[in-house]
């Protein structure tokens, strides 16, 4: 059995991201490898199906070291929480952006980051503001368009931090798959 190396790359990559971002101490709001994951594995691995399961794999792997650092009471953000399903499929469907982007192309990689990150901004709040998540004041955002704008206002911080994640690690993700890729020799397993 062959083993693609683009799989077996973008494997590592999404890992060593993973783990070593969830390191960072009072990291801005938003910031998180996970729209870049999502376009890096869409554009990346030749086999569809994989491209969604890494990203999950990932977001996975890291919300289970949230879950032990909090049980162990050194972070006091959970690994799982309210909505965790709704945010894999949102990130899962980030990779559909990924399928658009050329791996060679900084500027689809751009433009994808950008559209990614906006996707995701624009899909979480308007699931926030439809399930009735609480605003500023602690009560839910009114069902109005007036409510859903305000909704959209107060993410905005979160929506720059996703923003500058996305272009850093796809920065990170893509050079780095370009640079290994250049490095390396085909792999091969047997069954």
């Amino acid at each position: 059995m062959k083993i693609e190396r683009s799989i077996l790359v973008s494997f590592v990559l999404l890992v060593l991201i993973a783990s070593l971002y969830r390191l960072l101490p009072g990291r801005p709001l938003g910031f998180a490898p996970q729209i870049a994951m999502a376009l890096f594995s869409g554009s990346i691995i030749k086999n569809k199906r994989y491209s969604f399961l890494m990203p999950i794999l990932s977001m996975l792997f890291s919300d289970i070291i949230y879950e032990i650092l909090f049980q162990y009471k050194i972070s006091s953000i959970p690994g799982f929480y309210g909505g965790q399903i709704e945010n894999y499929i949102l990130f899962s469907s980030v990779t559909l952006i990924g399928f658009l982007i050329q791996k060679q192309n900084w500027f689809k990689i751009l433009t994808g980051g950008v559209a990614g990150a906006t996707f995701y901004f624009l899909t979480s709040n308007f699931l926030v503001w439809i399930a009735g998540g609480l605003a500023i004041n602690n009560l839910p955002y009114a069902k109005t368009l007036e409510g859903l704008l305000t909704c959209y206002a107060a993410a905005i911080p979160f929506y720059l931090g996703s923003l500058y994640a996305t272009i850093i690690f796809s920065v990170i993700l893509f050079g780095g798959y370009r640079l290994f890729s250049k490095q390396s020799v085909p792999i091969k397993a047997t069954a």
